[in-house]
């Protein structure tokens, strides 16, 4: 019996071995993009904890170099600045809680649907930018002033390597955590996890936080080298968290 193809099948068939889609990412190397983020990580990732990236205070540092053309180093950011914590800015500002601090990081980025943006949270953390040396934090990366940080909480767990994975997981390179303390070269939105998987830190692209993803165990130790400025994820937090689940440990 006789199969009779016509030509539009034929390059229709064609057309689709052409084309490329990648594989799903791995969760212990990647960042969800919405959604429920226990659930996102469910199999892999015991529990999450939202790192708030801190403001900057600079000290030594003009505030203006911290644009696109002339941005600091890491190692001039270390050397001239201090961390602010969302609470002393909520202090600082008619904010009352990090929900409010996060929406108005958010809007001033154009990073929510125009319904969700709230202006005049964005402009309370302008005015404080205008009347004080303190700078807001960048998104989609884990900031200069918490890597080292990390790094060395990391190391007193008992880790001394890291994946340095690209924001799609396509590429990774495995690093002596002492050599990423330096002006490392981190490529944009990476994926930071150990050769064993059992940790991942993960920073969405749109977000001014990071994901430390471990057993919850795990994450208590380095919160007890370390009391980085954040929460817990329960059942309910998603990536939009300030929006949909919202924390008040500010208020």
């Amino acid at each position: 019996m006789s199969v009779v193809i016509s030509s539009f099948e034929y390059n229709m068939s064609r057309e689709k071995k052409k084309t490329r889609t990648l594989p799903e990412p791995d969760l212990f190397a990647t960042c969800p993009n919405d959604g429920n983020i226990l659930e996102f990580y469910s199999g892999q990732f015991e529990s999450v904890y939202v790192l708030l990236h801190p403001f900057i205070r600079a000290v030594s540092i003009e505030p203006g170099r911290f644009c696109p053309e002339t941005y600091p180093s890491k190692t001039e950011i270390l050397e001239s600045c201090l961390a602010v914590e969302w609470r002393e800015v909520a202090n600082l500002t008619e904010l009352t809680d990090i929900n409010q601090i996060d929406i108005g990081l958010r809007t001033g980025i154009h990073g929510l649907a125009t319904e969700f943006e709230n202006k005049d949270y964005s402009n309370a953390i302008t005015r404080l930018e205008e009347s004080s040396n303190i700078i807001r934090p960048c998104e989609g990366d884990v900031p200069e002033l918490l890597q080292n940080q990390l790094f060395e909480a990391l190391q007193q767990i008992g880790q001394a390597w890291l994946w340095v994975g690209n924001e799609f997981g396509t590429e990774r390179k495995l690093e002596w955590i002492d050599d990423l303390k330096g002006d490392y070269s981190f490529p944009s939105h990476c994926n930071l996890f150990t050769p064993d998987k059992s940790l991942l830190v993960t920073t969405h692209w749109d977000s001014h936080f990071s994901f430390l993803c471990s057993k919850r165990e795990t994450i208590q130790k380095i919160l007890s080298i370390n009391p980085f400025e954040g929460f817990f994820c329960n059942e309910e937090t998603e990536v939009y968290w300030s929006l949909r689940s919202p924390i008040n440990y500010c208020s």
